[in-house]
């Protein structure tokens, strides 16, 4: 796996230290971390009242006697989104984490202008939020990928993952740099319970 090179808080800034394949002691601890850490999340957000979002998945019906059907968002329950991840916000979803996929918010699709391919998805998206019955500019979170806080953490390659006895976020599945997750939530749930003055969605 090699070395990793994690920023931790220091004071106001961050410092960086690296964590190696030795370091391995304290995997099951780090899981253990990591959910009470996001239950912890989770209660500051819904204490606070923060407002929550939709968490759906984008479903295209089989074709019944060859006819083809519109695609529909299926609710799965409610979230709060925190950057990168998706922290369960709801009776379907408490205790559960997902990396953060689509967005898209519940508005009018319009027709068809054909001006370019993304225009087009992003309209599907909004034809079929409607479709699903989601509440007018609501958003709908979907193509979001379910986070095991399991064993399965340890030394994973998801944006959540274990390294040296340390839950960490990437920022995305694709960057190296990580953070430790206790960081990534006091920073990030803290600018949803208190926003900046003038913060926009």
């Amino acid at each position: 796996m090699g070395s990793l090179r994690i920023p931790c808080r220091r004071g106001r800034g961050l410092r960086s230290v690296v964590v190696t394949d030795g370091a391995t002691n304290g995997s099951g601890d780090a899981v253990r971390t990591a959910r009470e850490l996001l239950d912890d999340a989770a209660r500051r957000l819904r204490d606070a009242g923060v407002r929550d979002e939709a968490l759906g998945e984008y479903v295209e019906p089989r074709p019944v006697l060859g006819i083809r059907r519109e695609a529909t968002m299926r609710s799965l329950g409610r979230v709060w989104r925190v950057g990168v991840l998706l922290v369960g916000a709801s009776v379907e979803t408490g205790g559960r984490v997902w990396a953060t996929g689509s967005i898209t918010r519940v508005t009018e699709p319009g027709r068809s202008q054909y001006q370019s391919v993304s225009a087009e998805v992003r309209r599907a998206y909004r034809a079929a939020a409607a479709k699903g019955h989601f509440a007018a500019g609501d958003t709908v979170n979907h193509g979001a990928t379910p986070i095991p806080l399991d064993e399965s953490l340890v030394g994973g390659d998801g944006v959540l993952f274990v390294d040296g006895g340390v839950p960490l976020v990437r920022w995305s599945a694709a960057a190296g740099a990580a953070v430790p997750l206790a960081d990534y939530l006091a920073d990030r749930v803290g600018l949803l319970v208190e926003p900046p003055p003038g913060a926009t969605d």
